[in-house]
């Protein structure tokens, strides 16, 4: 049974240059969150392997979490507000790169909490720009999100697209910040030539993923397992974008060394992309074997769930593909990594 990410895949990437790490001090702010963690992970079995002596800071809000990494990886950890600047004083004087993943990505909370979904992606943005620049990095990764397109009329969609948010739904808070937090990174690599490079991660899940994850496709699976109905809170139009938690750590670690600065990347198998309808009859029929059914409840407080627009695009991986970067696990692989990793399921 596979555990956590394939850490002898991202090892073995011969794409990436390992060697222009080595000795690097690496900050990971979000490091408690999934794509975090699974950064913090892979870097740590990556140093161990190849001889790198990476030092590796993560960075996050709880205690709780960030001992848990802390002791899995080896790291090190500074707790804090990412909108507060007080963490900062604990880094150490040289910081050679950063990831920067700290957001608030539930969906609800978009809807119940905008302010502080859009003060944690500006304010904390804007202050690891300026550390980042204090401290002259070598590249500085932010991790946007597919949102930022908003709703398009093309059928696929590139770096240079751009479509419709409505600025009275207080869902928009997540996109649109994310959509600023872009300026802000465009505006310091212009101004002071600050080394970021823009990651728009698709839907991102498989082994890692944890089972109290409130994603859709997280549901489906966690109701397969109970060996219940997978139950539809819309008509399941919508076309949904996803990448395998290693492909996308991969691609990102490959955008801190050989991306160009000031651009933004798209981090998605375009070949995984399917209409949420499509993913819950794939789940019930090729995870499940047709034990589970699909069926539509679409429930009277809707609106307060915070799913997002519909959308029925897919998006375009020509950018990252031509630094050498690939996808290797298709959804169903990505399902059946998550569950294994979940109870050792037998799929």
């Amino acid at each position: 049974m596979r555990k956590s990410i394939n850490a002898n895949q991202i090892i073995n990437d011969t794409v990436i240059p390992w060697e222009t790490l080595k000795n690097a001090v690496i900050l990971i702010t979000g490091a408690t969150g999934l794509v975090g963690g699974a950064l913090a992970g892979a870097l740590s079995a990556v140093s161990n392997a190849r001889g790198l002596s990476l030092h590796i800071i993560g960075h996050g809000r709880s205690r709780e979490k960030g001992e848990v990494i802390q002791k899995k990886h080896g790291i090190d950890f500074i707790y804090g507000d990412i909108r507060q600047p007080h963490w900062l004083k604990s880094l150490p004087e040289r910081v050679d790169y950063i990831f920067h993943c700290a957001a608030i990505t539930a969906s609800a909370q978009m809807v119940s909490e905008p302010v502080q979904v859009m003060t944690t992606a500006v304010d904390g943005t804007v202050g690891i720009l300026a550390l980042a620049k204090e401290k002259n990095v070598k590249s500085l990764v932010y991790l946007s999100s597919m949102e930022i397109y908003g709703q398009m009329t093309q059928t696929e969609v590139c770096e240079i697209d751009l479509g419709y948010l409505d600025l009275s739904n207080p869902r928009s808070s997540y996109p649109e910040s994310k959509r600023y937090c872009e300026m802000l990174c465009t505006a310091y690599a212009s101004q002071y030539g600050t080394p970021v490079k823009i990651a728009r991660l698709a839907q991102t899940f498989g082994a890692g993923t944890p089972m109290d994850d409130t994603r859709v496709f997280a549901q489906f699976a966690r109701a397969g397992v109970a060996g219940q109905n997978i139950v539809l809170h819309t008509t399941g139009q919508s076309r949904g974008n996803y990448c395998d938690i290693s492909d996308a750590v991969r691609g990102l670690i490959l955008l801190l060394v050989k991306g160009k600065n000031g651009e933004a990347y798209n981090i998605v198998n375009p070949q995984a992309g399917k209409t949420i309808r499509e993913m819950a009859e794939m789940v019930a029929v090729e995870i499940f074997g047709g034990a589970v059914k699909v069926v539509v409840d679409i429930p009277p407080d809707i609106n307060k769930r915070g799913y997002a627009p519909s959308s029925n695009f897919t998006l375009n991986a020509d950018k990252l593909s031509a630094l050498g970067w690939k996808p290797t696990y298709g959804l169903a692989e990505m399902y059946k990594n998550m569950i294994n990793e979940w109870q050792g399921y037998n799929v």
